[in-house]
């Protein structure tokens, strides 16, 4: 049986990886072997970049809703722990919406709040 030699396979992975590298400068998007440890960061960078993204809306959601509680009299964590004993389930997403787009719901909210911590 006659042998089969690899190059069919290496040139298409060696393309694989340099079609993820278009775009990059120089010998990034040219060379394999450079290419190839681009690629590896750019992909492991995005890999964390979408788990930090979930942090950083987090953070903004809670200075956002800590902002309209505090125009209303209450701080974030009274607030929260005011909902919580109302048995009012909203997350922090839609609270932080609530807070730029409907001052009235969330200022009823932030009464109940109170009322339920007092």
């Amino acid at each position: 049986m006659a042998r089969i030699k690899g190059g069919l396979n290496a040139r298409k992975k060696h393309n694989r990886v340099l079609k993820l590298a278009k775009g990059y400068m120089g010998a990034r998007s040219k060379q394999y072997r450079i290419a190839k440890q681009s690629v590896m960061r750019a992909l492991n960078t995005s890999f964390a970049g979408r788990k930090q993204r979930k942090r950083d809306f987090r953070r903004l959601w809670i200075a956002r809703i800590n902002a309209a509680a505090r125009l209303n009299g209450i701080s974030y964590s009274k607030f929260m722990y005011g909902l919580k004993l109302a048995e009012i389930d909203i997350n922090r997403k839609m609270l932080a919406e609530m807070a730029v787009n409907d001052a009235e719901g969330f200022t009823t909210l932030a009464e109940l709040a109170k009322s339920k911590i007092a």
